[in-house]
């Protein structure tokens, strides 16, 4: 009885052994498999990428027959779409962001919610500001305070660039200035702190160009137009490493609490 018990016991550790061989003799090919799996994923995905630059270049040198805002907007649709693929855009960056605004703002310069996806793909995260600025001001030719619409966001949108991505607070300031100015041809209440907020970061970069609260004022505005979850974490990040905390009202709102003056 017990040379069986032994037996049964010697068996199934010589099974065991070799299905942990095999295991191990496989895992290499398992692993291969993965790597190339990822490794076409992205193939395919720059590939996806390279047609879209394509088509979009096709698109900015087509003459539109009078379809420019429905191009723009058709235009803007795919890049949300393109902009919402996280698990695209891990693997190819963001770098194509400026080639879908130079097709729409080409053909629509007055689309004011465009301006706020450039800012935030182009500079944020594209890590391109240069373009998105010179990309705004090519625009703001075509508008003016009241066309259209609070078209002084877009003014607000060139500062932040200015002074959080590249660090040019005249810029900025001459940036907003504007902003204030727009903003003062409206009477609501949107407008008015709009323009009162503008104006104290001004103030601000008047008396000290590196000032942490201007700074932290910018982020704020980016943090308030936040078009997704992590931006409005990197607007927290770097205002709380510039000595600023975010709290959480009861009502959900945000309160910034400043550090000392500069």
């Amino acid at each position: 009885m017990f040379a069986l018990y032994r037996e049964t016991i010697s068996t199934f550790l010589t099974i065991s052994i070799c299905i942990l061989g095999i295991g191990f003799m496989q895992f290499p090919r398992m692993q291969n498999f993965l790597n190339n799996k990822q490794a076409a994923s992205k193939e395919a995905a720059e590939r996806e990428i390279k047609v879209e630059q394509a088509r979009l270049n096709f698109l900015k040198q087509t003459p539109s027959f009078g379809y420019e805002n429905l191009i723009a907007d058709w235009v803007y649709l795919s890049f949300l779409q393109y902009f919402g693929d996280e698990e695209a855009r891990d693997k190819t960056g963001y770098t194509a962001s400026p080639k879908y605004f130079e097709v729409i703002l080409g053909h629509n310069p007055r689309f004011l919610d465009a301006y706020l996806g450039l800012s935030v793909s182009t500079s944020l995260y594209a890590g391109l500001p240069e373009r998105s600025i010179e990309l705004m001001a090519q625009s703001l030719q075509f508008l003016s305070p009241k066309v259209p619409e609070r078209s002084y966001y877009v003014w607000r949108y060139k500062a932040i660039d200015e002074l959080l991505f590249l660090g040019n607070a005249q810029a900025s300031k001459k940036s907003l200035t504007k902003a204030v100015d727009w903003a003062s041809t409206y009477d609501d209440e949107e407008s008015r702190n709009l323009a009162k907020i503008s104006q104290k970061t001004a103030n601000f970069l008047s008396n000290n160009p590196n000032s942490k609260h201007a700074r932290i004022s910018t982020w704020v505005m980016v943090l308030n137009n936040g078009v997704d979850k992590n931006t409005q974490k990197r607007a927290i990040r770097e205002i709380e490493a510039l000595g600023g905390k975010v709290v959480k009202t009861p009502e959900g709102n945000n309160q910034i609490l400043f550090p000392p003056k500069d």
